[in-house]
C-alpha cells in the first residue's frame, strides 16, 4: 500500500472516530435529554423575570412552570430557533395584563401607565381604540422582549454547540486511547499520540472526506510535473 493510501485511510479512520463520538453524544439524549439540556439555562434566565410576574386581584395567569416546561420541550425537541422565540414571546404576551403591566414595564424599560393602558385595550378586545402613546409603549415592550429572547436563545445555542463538541472530544480521546492501547500497547508516548488523534477527530469528522479528496487531487496535480 502506498504512502498516499495510508494517509487517506488514516484521515478516513480519524473522521470515522469523530463521527462515532458525535453519535454517542447524541445517544445521551435518551437519558433525561442528555446533552439537549445544555444551554437551556440561558433561555430560562431570559424568560423567568417576565413569566414570574404576579397579577392583580382575580387575575388568573398561566403558571411559570408550565411555560418553562413548554419552552424546554421545544428546546430539547430541536424546534427551529425562530419558532422557539416566537412561542416564548407569545407566552410572555399572554401574561401581559393590566395587573402585570406595571411590573413588565419596569423589566422592559417602558412607560408603565401607557403599557397598562395597552394591556387593558387588549383585554377588552379594543385594540383599534388604542391611543398612540399606548401603541408606542406596546411596540417598545415587544422590541425589549425580542432582544432579551435573542440574547437568551443565542447564548444558549452557543453553549449547547460548544458543550456537544467538548463532550464529543472527550469521548473521542477515550475511545482513541482505549483502542490504541488494545492494538498497539499502552506506552506513555503512544498514549499521548492516541490522545492527540482523539482531539483532532471531532473537528476533522465533518470534512474528512473533503480533506482526503483534496490530498489525492493535490498529489495527482504535483505528480504531473515529475
Amino acid at each position: 500500500m502506498s504512502t498516499l493510501d495510508n494517509v487517506v485511510n488514516g484521515i478516513s479512520a480519524i473522521g470515522a472516530l469523530g463521527t462515532a463520538s458525535f453519535g454517542l453524544v447524541d445517544f445521551t439524549k435518551f437519558f433525561g435529554g442528555g446533552i439537549s439540556n445544555a444551554g437551556f439555562g440561558h433561555v430560562r434566565g431570559a424568560v423567568t423575570p417576565y413569566i414570574t410576574v404576579t397579577g392583580g386581584p382575580g387575575e388568573v395567569l398561566f403558571g411559570a412552570p408550565q411555560v418553562l416546561d413548554t419552552l424546554k420541550a421545544n428546546w430539547m425537541n430541536g424546534m427551529a430557533k425562530a419558532d422557539q422565540k416566537a412561542v416564548a414571546k407569545s407566552m410572555i404576551r399572554l401574561l401581559l395584563k393590566p395587573g402585570t403591566a406595571p411590573q413588565m414595564a419596569r423589566l422592559a424599560g417602558v412607560n408603565a401607565e401607557h403599557l397598562t393602558e395597552a394591556a387593558q385595550h387588549i383585554e377588552d378586545n379594543a385594540d383599534s381604540d388604542m391611543g398612540e402613546p399606548a401603541m408606542k409603549a406596546l411596540g417598545a415592550f415587544d422590541v425589549a422582549v425580542s432582544a432579551t429572547l435573542d440574547l437568551g436563545y443565542e447564548r444558549g445555542d452557543q453553549y449547547y454547540r460548544n458543550a456537544s463538541k467538548f463532550l464529543a472530544a472527550v469521548i473521542s480521546v477515550v475511545l482513541a486511547m482505549v483502542g490504541g492501547a488494545i492494538v498497539f500497547g499502552s506506552k506513555p508516548s503512544s498514549l499521548i499520540l492516541f490522545a492527540m488523534v482523539g482531539l483532532i477527530a471531532t473537528p476533522l469528522a465533518p470534512v474528512a472526506k473533503d480533506v482526503s479528496t483534496a490530498i489525492q487531487t493535490a498529489v495527482k496535480a504535483v505528480s504531473v510535473f515529475k
